[in-house]
This record gives structure tokens, sequence and C-alpha cells, in this order.
């Protein structure tokens, strides 16, 4: 199947992308800017923060990585904008990722503001970003992985590939918790908060009516797919979390996608049903293997899937990422009777 290809909102934006380069910082319309805030070794290398001017300060949606650079960055993108630090009033998280949570803390600790997350990734910051505590989330990984059949010379690695980005989050308890549907009390915004879990528990869009726009985070890039996976911290069935959040935002009346990667684009009914078409075909990929193997780990099915590059060159990191979004594409399948898993360690796979 083709892959349908948006159209930027901004052919400039696209073209940093597509270069390599970073866009310029950009008031995307009256009241609204963008301000790319730089990811350290991190293939995606910026998040795009929105900055929502107010009465007197501006309001921004995600923050970036906890270091100097995007913390330079951000100030000197709200300079752009003829705003300081200080001016911020509150930091709107999609998401508790690093490079969306991460540099929070301290804008409230340079402004004042407040932060707001959704419940469901509320709930997590304490284990995820907590040193008296993270080390038993790292141990459940490792057992999670121990299922999947993971070799055991790489069960300590790949349990703790994320320890390597622990420092880049200054952890910070949010001061407002956003549910589904809330308006966020934001004079001369009309944004709506859209709950869309997958991409993690407590993801959130924003929406404006008004304004035909969506803030879609992570949930709906121009591109690439965000990682949906199974891990310690995820609901047990996180795919189909995802698909029924991505019909949800597809119905929305909106003619311009505002993500926090990539580019601005206008296509979001299409672009939803790409993405929906994609994680089809991912399904029938698995579903094959499991099929022409019987009795497979997770783990081998990963190793035989097709990814953007050889497995053997995928660093461990990406390594234990594409195993749990294998992993949440088997259970979608269990759950719809499409394939059978046979507990143990590790767990192994059959067809019905």
């Amino acid at each position: 199947m083709a892959k349908f290809v948006v159209t930027p909102a901004n052919p400039a934006q696209r073209e940093a992308w597509v270069g390599g380069a970073y866009p310029d910082v950009e008031r995307v319309r009256p009241g609204l800017w963008s301000v790319p805030v730089p990811i350290p070794i991190n293939p995606l290398r910026y998040v795009l923060v929105y900055v929502l001017e107010l009465p007197g300060g501006v309001v921004i949606i995600d923050a970036g990585w906890n270091t100097d650079e995007a913390y330079d960055a951000l100030v000197a993108g709200l300079g752009v904008a003829g705003y300081a630090i200080t001016d911020v009033k509150g930091v709107l998280v999609t998401h508790i990722h690093p490079d969306h949570y991460g540099l929070a803390g301290r804008i409230r600790e340079s402004s004042g503001a407040w932060i707001a997350l959704h419940p469901a990734d509320a709930r997590l910051v304490r284990e995820r970003y907590d040193d008296e505590v993270i080390d038993s989330l790292v141990q459940r990984e490792r057992d999670l992985l121990r299922r999947c059949g993971v070799p055991d010379l790489s069960l300590d690695e790949l349990a703790g590939a994320s320890m390597r980005i622990r420092h880049m989050v200054s952890m910070a308890k949010p001061d407002r918790l956003v549910e589904d549907g809330d308006d966020l009390d934001l004079p001369g915004w009309d944004l709506r908060a859209i709950w869309t879990p997958g991409h993690s528990p407590g993801h959130l869009c924003f929406v404006s009516p008004e304004r035909k726009v969506l803030f879609s985070g992570d949930h709906v890039l121009a591109k690439i797919t965000p990682m949906v996976a199974v891990h310690p911290q995820s609901p047990p069935n996180p795919l189909a979390d995802y698909l029924d959040s991505l019909d949800a935002v597809r119905k929305l009346e909106v003619e311009e996608v505002l993500p926090a990667h990539e580019y601005r684009f206008l296509e979001l009914t299409e672009r939803v049903d790409s993405v929906m078409a994609h994680h089809d075909e991912r399904l029938a990929e698995i579903e094959q293997v499991v099929a022409a193997a019987g009795g497979v780990t997770c783990w081998d099915v990963a190793t035989r899937l097709t990814w953007s590059r050889p497995w053997e060159t995928i660093p461990s990191f990406m390594r234990r990422s594409a195993n749990n979004e294998t992993l949440a594409h088997l259970v979608w399948l269990e759950a719809k009777g499409r394939v059978v898993k046979e507990a143990g360690e590790p767990d192994l796979w059959h067809l019905p």
C-alpha cells in the first residue's frame, strides 16, 4: 500500500526537517508561536514547543529535555516572540516522556508557572523519575524482557537502557490535572483537551475549534509513527487504546495539525487513515512470522520483522523499543483471537 504524504503547512519547516537542520522560530498565526527546542543524542533532533499568547504572558505546550542547551533555546525562542521565561504562566504537557516533560520543572522554578498533566501520566511520575524508587521499575522491565525471550547477556543492558537519559528530566509533580474533554481556562483561547492514550497512558492532544487547529503531541505526526509499546507502566493493551484514540481525533474538523516533532501539516483524516493502515500491515506481518515459526518468543518475532535498518545495526536501547512494540502488537492479536500465548519464561506465541 502506498503511504499517504501530507501537505506541509510551512514548506520551509519541512525542508529543515528533511535537511537535518533546525526550523526557525515561527509566528504560526496571530497569538501563536512555534519554538524548536533541541533534543540531544536523538534522531528526532528537536521538539516543537508551542507558545500561546495570553493577556499578560504565555502558556506553552510541552517543554523539552532538561539540558542547558534546551533551556537556552527555549529562552531565545521566547525572546523572538517578545517574551521572557518569567512570562510563562503555565506548561501544558502532552505526556511525560523526557523530551516533553523534562524541562517543565526548571521552567516552573524560573517563572512560577503551573504544570498540567493527565492523571494517568501524573500517577507514573514518581516511579519513573524518582531516584529512590526507580530501581523497582528497572527490575520490572527486566522481568518483562526475560518473558519476551531476550538473551541473558542483553537483559541488564536493555532493562536499564532508559537510565542514560534519566538526568535529562527534572522531576516535577503537576500542579493541575487535565481530564478528557476539559476546557482549558486560557483567556483568548477555546482550547479543549482530548485524552489520547497509546504512546503514553495519559497522552493529551489539544484542539481549538475556533482556530481549527490540533496540537497533536506525539499522537499524530507528519511522517513517522509514535512508539506504542507494552512496558511495566503501560495498560494491558496499549495498541488497542492507541487505535481507539486515533479514531477519536480522526473525526475532528481541523485545518491544521501542529505536532511535537517534524513539521506542521494539513490533512488529519488522511494521515490517521495512513497510520491505521500501517498498523494493519504490521499486525499481518507479525501474524505471518508466528505462523511460519510456531512457538516463537516475542524477541524472535521482533528480530524477523522489517525495520528501517537491519536488526544487527539497531542500537540496544532501540532494540528494547522494537521488542516492546512487537509485544504490543502480539497482545492486540491475542485479544482478537488471532494468536495464542503459552505462558512461561519465556512466553511462546502460536496461532490458535
